[in-house]
């Protein structure tokens, strides 16, 4: 939002790209474009930033955060579209020293290289600690009216909104699920069982309890009404679903082939976690195309199945 603002401020025209994959999406972007009356793109680039979680060419950040990689590759398709409707550079909001890892000058001056734009990126929270690129040199933009910030303090950026009148800005933090180490345990796990994802398994991550049962299968179990609403919906034609009929309880998911052990595995499961006491008589149904099995058992303690719990 800053950076959108210092270039308006010398008469320049912007508008906002923001990226989307299962890992963060555009909504912080859409609600920040609103409060400046931004015009705003959104692109998916999920099939090509998928290559990304299993193998970065810059490797991974503290958790299964592709930082380097997944810059790059924004650059490069914003400046794809950037030559494709005929506009002349790219910004971005980034501040040097800001992140670590990321955001020092080596790691600025990789991202801009490889996106291959190099010559068209300006950061004007940053721009006169950093080289001067095409657009300064050849007077699109005023250098001297860049900014010179540096470091993880965000004092100076706070009163830049004050000034420009930006009131209602989100936090520097969070927006990524693959800095989020939870959903990052998961991922490492999937991707241990599985070599090609597909967008329906890592928007599953999103829900629920994961166990790996000991055939290998996949199981989710809701914690609430809202998740057991989002597994079923994200449920796939070979899956299997199961719910206890006699009891409050879960929608439990089955991903990979179960056979009669496995049935009776996630039963247990089901009826373990719905609200059926310890020790009582349950019944738990399990459908896929249409067909249902229903499976009677005694309900068991969660603790039993803990040993399968993907943490």
């Amino acid at each position: 939002m800053l950076a959108c603002a210092v270039l308006r401020e010398q008469g320049i025209e912007v508008n906002g790209v923001a990226f989307v994959t299962p890992f963060f999406g555009a909504e912080r972007a859409r609600k920040s474009a609103a409060r400046m009356a931004l015009p705003l793109w959104e692109a998916d680039i999920t099939d090509k930033f998928l290559p990304l979680i299993y193998a970065p060419p810059h490797g991974f950040g503290r958790w299964h955060n592709p930082c380097l990689d997944c810059r790059i590759l924004m650059l490069r398709e914003a400046g794809a579209m950037m030559e494709k409707l005929g506009f002349d550079f790219l910004f971005t909001g980034e501040v040097l020293g800001q992140r670590p890892l990321s955001q020092h000058k080596g790691a600025l001056a990789l991202v801009a290289r490889e996106s291959g734009y190099s010559d068209l990126i300006i950061r004007p929270l940053s721009a006169k600690l950093l080289p001067p690129t095409k657009p300064e040199f050849l007077g699109w933009v005023d250098r001297q009216r860049l900014l010179d910030l540096s470091g993880r303090s965000r004092k100076r950026q706070m009163a830049l909104a004050e000034r420009y009148g930006i009131t209602d800005y989100p936090s520097p933090a969070g927006g990524c699920l693959l800095t989020d180490p939870g959903y990052s345990a998961r991922l490492k796990e999937l991707l241990g069982h599985t070599e090609n994802a597909t967008r329906q398994d890592l928007e599953l991550l999103k829900w629920g309890r994961h166990f790996r049962l000991p055939g290998g299968q996949k199981v989710i179990v809701g914690r609430t009404h809202n998740e057991n609403e989002a597994i079923a919906a994200l449920a796939a034609g070979s899956d299997l679903i199961c719910k206890v009929k006699n009891f409050p309880g879960p929608t439990v998911l089955v991903r990979g082939k179960a056979g009669d052990d496995a049935l009776e595995q996630v039963a247990a499961l089901a009826a373990a976690y719905s609200d059926a006491p310890e020790g009582t008589q349950v019944t738990v149904g399990c459908e896929k195309n249409g067909e249902e099995k229903l499976i009677n058992l005694i309900a068991a303690s969660k603790e039993g199945f803990k040993k399968w719990l993907i943490s």
